[in-house]
């Protein structure tokens, strides 16, 4: 048996003795759904038996193939039938017979964690954003194989915070599609499109953006601003586009399921504040090929200057101004710095990439808990 027939054996063999448990909660659903879709189909497609457990109250919408199985917890909403609610989980999965589980998200770790001695079975848990050193992670220091990190800049945050579980850190990227095309200024002809997806729950995260938007349009410059998705603070930024005389301009479109083709029409994307959590919709933006312009300061580890995006700097009208313009003024470096994105997420970011990496992980944390177990 050559090499290559050996190798494909090996990856045969794991795929047969692996049955994960993916945890979810209901923020993870909303921000996250494209790469949960992208996990998901790339498990079915690789014939993973995989079960997922989401909140009774979420809509899965088609995000879900139809080979997963679905859990709700707590199946019952009330207080009082916490107990039950456990009971029921742990009778569920244990008919489907994990061989470990996957935490997807901070907020869901304890269950996991218990969920994990319970079942007697090892888990890895997913950290998608900066950790601060008074919000620990319960994390098991017996069942806990694997932290994996989508970036280094996470990683590295990781193992500053716990340096018990520097060993077990694993970086795995997110993946995604890059379309073939860009979508940045293909039509000389068309009104030019700028899409943001910023949450909209706090006014002051907007100012300078709209400042500089409402600079561009006196200035002469003939484009459209859209921003996906909701929030607390609403109200207050129709207020604001209102009294900069921009509403014209300005679109704020209801989060809506799919948000690739929003992502596509757009020329430019922006990430008007830092974020300290990754940002997939980043990501999709870069595929898709529009021109990002962004800021540093959280998770930015997409954001390479002059290269995958402009960078300026969020407190500063002017800078942001000067990004946008220069992105306008010089439309054949907008679609390099959109083309450069797509093709270093093609080297890095791959959808192949990202589940054969996380096949691997479970079946490195079977066999961690094995050894471990024996000792």
């Amino acid at each position: 048996m050559n090499e290559e027939q050996k190798n494909s054996a090996t990856k045969t063999t794991r795929k047969k003795l692996t049955r994960p448990a993916l945890i979810v909660s209901a923020e993870m659903l909303a921000e996250y759904s494209i790469f949960l879709e992208h996990l998901l189909v790339g498990l079915a497609d690789e014939s993973i038996p995989t079960t997922l457990i989401c909140p009774a109250n979420c809509s899965l919408g088609s995000i879900v193939p139809t080979s997963v199985q679905v859990i709700k917890h707590p199946a019952f909403d009330l207080p009082f039938l916490k107990g039950q609610n456990r009971k029921r989980l742990i009778e569920q999965l244990a008919n489907f017979k994990p061989t470990v589980l996957h935490c997807l998200c901070q907020s869901e770790a304890p269950l996991t964690r218990q969920l994990a001695w319970q079942l007697n079975l090892p888990y890895l848990l997913m950290v998608n954003s900066l950790q601060k050193r008074f919000g620990r992670l319960f994390i098991s220091t017996s069942r806990c194989a694997r932290i994996i990190a989508p970036t280094e800049t996470i990683a590295a945050n990781v193992a500053k915070l716990y340096p018990a579980f520097t060993d077990r850190i694993e970086r795995i990227n997110a993946g995604t599609f890059a379309s073939e095309t860009s979508g940045c200024f293909r039509q000389s002809n068309w009104l030019a499109s700028m899409v943001t997806t910023h949450p909209l729950n706090n006014v002051n995260d907007f100012a300078n953006l709209f400042a500089a938007v409402k600079h561009l349009a006196i200035d002469g410059y003939e484009f459209m601003l859209v921003i996906t998705g909701g929030g607390r603070a609403e109200k207050q930024v129709w207020k604001l586009l209102l009294k900069l005389g921009i509403s014209q301009i300005v679109t704020i479109v209801p989060g809506i399921e799919t948000l690739r083709p929003v992502l596509a029409a757009g020329d430019i994307f922006i990430q008007p504040q830092p974020n300290n959590s990754f940002n997939p919709l980043l990501l999709e933006a870069m595929g898709v090929g529009a021109a990002v312009a962004a800021c540093k300061g959280g998770v930015d580890d997409l954001i390479i200057e002059d290269k995958t995006a402009v960078v300026f700097d969020p407190t500063d009208e002017l800078s942001i101004y000067s990004a946008l313009q220069r992105l306008f003024d010089k439309r054949e470096f907008a679609q390099q710095i959109a083309a450069t994105a797509q093709q270093h997420l093609r080297e890095n970011y791959t959808v192949s990439t990202m589940i054969s990496s996380t096949i691997q992980a479970y079946y490195n944390a079977q066999n961690w808990f094995k050894h471990k177990s024996r000792s």
